[in-house]
């Protein structure tokens, strides 16, 4: 009986051994991408061509984008940052003006991705989180979203700035509070 319970007791921490490694495996598989590259939820993004109206609102509060509906339903959210209190992103109600694919500022050393102009022309944008000087994503940086962190622009992942960049059309209104 005594030999029974010792290889049910060798087998069993086997078993989890095994187990611990092969969840460990899945896990790095699954976090190959890092989640600042990724978008902000798992579904799909809204199709806009179903929404006339829809528009985005920005909470600098709760550092999310909201696309809603006219009737304010929210579509889909996103996490972003805002500008720091020395840099405020501006409140007030705007609307979607040009789009870039890539912009670098020598002065402040930092360029971004998928640009979308809301508010004079291409001084306050969405875009995704900052490169530097040679295209690379500074990673510091990107691990900010979620807290006011810009020069008053609003920062998105990777994927979220390309999905606005790449679908929400000129005109469409901004608000931001």
């Amino acid at each position: 009986m005594k030999q029974v319970k010792i290889i049910i007791t060798t087998l069993l921490a086997i078993v989890s051994l095994l187990g611990s490694i092969g969840a460990n495996a899945v896990t790095a598989t699954a976090s190959t991408t890092p989640s600042w590259k990724q978008p902000s939820e798992s579904k799909a993004y809204p199709n806009l061509k179903k929404y006339k109206h829809a528009y985005l609102k920005v909470s600098i509060a709760k550092q999310r984008v909201y696309v809603k509906t006219s009737k304010h339903r929210v579509l889909y959210t996103m996490v972003c940052s805002t500008g720091k209190k020395s840099s405020p992103t501006p409140t007030g109600t705007f609307h979607i003006q040009n789009h870039g694919k890539h912009f670098y500022n020598a002065s402040s050393k930092e360029g971004a991705n998928y640009w979308t102009s809301f508010k004079d022309w291409g001084t306050y944008l969405f875009h995704s989180v900052p490169v530097n000087v040679h295209g690379k994503y500074v990673v510091s940086e990107a691990h900010k979203l979620g807290k006011r962190a810009s020069h008053g622009c609003v920062r998105l992942t990777v994927a979220d700035a390309h999905w606005i960049y790449r679908h929400v059309p000129a005109g469409m209104k901004v608000v931001i509070r």
